[in-house]
């Protein structure tokens, strides 16, 4: 059986779609956390962004400037927030991008951790470039 995920891009359940094309499809999220709040879901069965290659890649970044831009054209937001959550915060188990307005105090908001950084931005630039 396909993922749910898969199934709303193929338009094999119910979904609100605005827009698709031959990579993706976009749909209205059913919780969600503006009016206007769209997912952007890639036709064939992807789960992580470490997965991505080209063509689905620039179809989705595609889609997220016409969603943005569509958003602030009918809203008219203070901004626009694209969030894309990976391994267990992945809720569909399905690659998708959140596209939503944003407003001044909306109460929507980044919490970050109380942790101290004990290793220097140079140590771990270094970590990082290894893996490239």
């Amino acid at each position: 059986m396909k993922c749910i995920g898969c199934q709303l891009a193929n338009k094999e359940v119910e979904a609100y779609v605005i827009y698709e094309d031959e990579w993706i499809t976009c749909i209205l999220d059913i919780d969600p956390i503006q009016e206007g709040h769209t997912l952007i879901l890639p036709k064939k069965h992807i789960e992580d962004l470490r997965q991505l290659n080209n063509e689905p890649s620039q179809a989705i970044m595609n889609a997220s400037i016409k969603i943005s831009q569509a958003l602030t054209k009918r809203y008219k937001p203070d901004g626009i927030t694209v969030i894309q959550n990976n391994g267990i915060f992945n809720d569909l188990n399905h690659y998708h991008m959140h596209v939503f307005p944003r407003y001044l105090e909306d109460g929507f908001g980044w919490t970050e951790p109380n942790i101290e950084q004990s290793i220097s931005l140079n140590e771990v630039k270094n970590k990082l470039i290894q893996c490239f």
